[in-house]
């Protein structure tokens, strides 16, 4: 991080080398927290309702209380942004339950940390949005609340790891046969025109999937929320994965197996189309 870097912690911000948390913070010794990646887009957060909405959800269900409110949330991630001269980049929001003496139980009366990192970056790699990428498939070890977006990612990381060691993109995630989702990323499929992808149960409720969804749908598309099992993913027409730093990334095989044509296929073109369309308007300064 360069000098003039700051990070926003617990309501101030201050210099990235001189932030520091407890020793006993339970996002350290349990992973009891949630996390949220807001796309900057012309200095502006991108569906920051949708991030606010499920950053909320997520403290509901862990039982966290936000130290601050809705509103204010949303001012300090455009805070640390415009503090970092991030004008295309993310902010990396994490709320934990705070420093305790090591305990399984919830401790009471404990301060949550709130900590918000604002980086710089053009989004994905051009020439990768365009030829596609590589995907391998690994076994989902994950837990059973995945669709809280906790700090716990080590079953990602490691799956992630996999997929680099084989100089590919991506994991492609498989539970009992069918495909859930991406590593980082949820997966989709085109098949004679019409999109599959898994619904939600136990897979993370992504902004960039649930938004992509009624894009193709209002565009004319047909959009299928239902499992697909590995084999008939493997004989799709086309595959591609969405994400806040992914965007509409195509695929073009898996297991060394091509996809389809083996090339990026038109309804993904289309769907990062649409992505960017929603993008540029808030560069614009329409809707967040």
């Amino acid at each position: 991080m360069a000098e003039r870097d700051r990070v926003y912690l617990n309501g101030e911000l201050v210099p990235y080398d001189e932030a520091k948390i407890s020793v006993e913070d339970r996002g350290f010794n349990f992973a009891d927290g949630i996390y949220e990646v807001v796309r900057i887009a012309g200095g502006r957060p991108f569906r920051i309702d949708a991030h606010l909405d499920r950053f909320q959800g997520g403290a509901r269900a862990l039982e966290i209380e936000l130290p601050l409110t809705r509103d204010a949330v949303r001012e300090a991630i455009i805070e640390v942004a415009s503090a970092n001269r991030v004008d295309e980049g993310t902010v990396y929001v994490q709320l934990t339950r705070g420093a305790a003496p090591r305990y399984h139980a919830f401790p009471r009366g404990v301060t949550p940390t709130l900590v918000m990192l604002a980086r710089p970056s053009a989004g994905p790699d051009p020439e990768a949005l365009e030829r596609g990428v590589a995907l391998v498939t690994a076994p989902d070890l994950r837990w059973g609340y995945c669709e809280i977006k906790t700090i716990g990612l080590l079953p990602n990381v490691i799956a992630y790891q996999h997929a680099r060691s084989e100089n590919c993109h991506e994991a492609l995630l498989v539970r009992d046969g069918v495909v859930t989702e991406g590593a980082h990323s949820s997966a989709f499929c085109v098949q004679d025109g019409v999109v599959y992808t898994h619904p939600i149960d136990n897979i993370l409720p992504s902004i960039t999937r649930r938004y992509l969804i009624e894009s193709l749908r209002a565009d004319g598309v047909e959009v299928r929320e239902e499992g697909v099992r590995l084999e008939d993913f493997r004989g799709a027409d086309e595959i591609f994965l969405t994400g806040t730093t992914t965007e509409i990334m195509g695929v073009v095989s898996i297991d060394g197996t091509p996809v389809g044509s083996g090339e990026v296929g038109p309804v993904t073109r289309r769907g990062l189309e649409l992505y960017r369309r929603d993008l540029e308007a808030t560069r614009a300064g329409g809707a967040e």
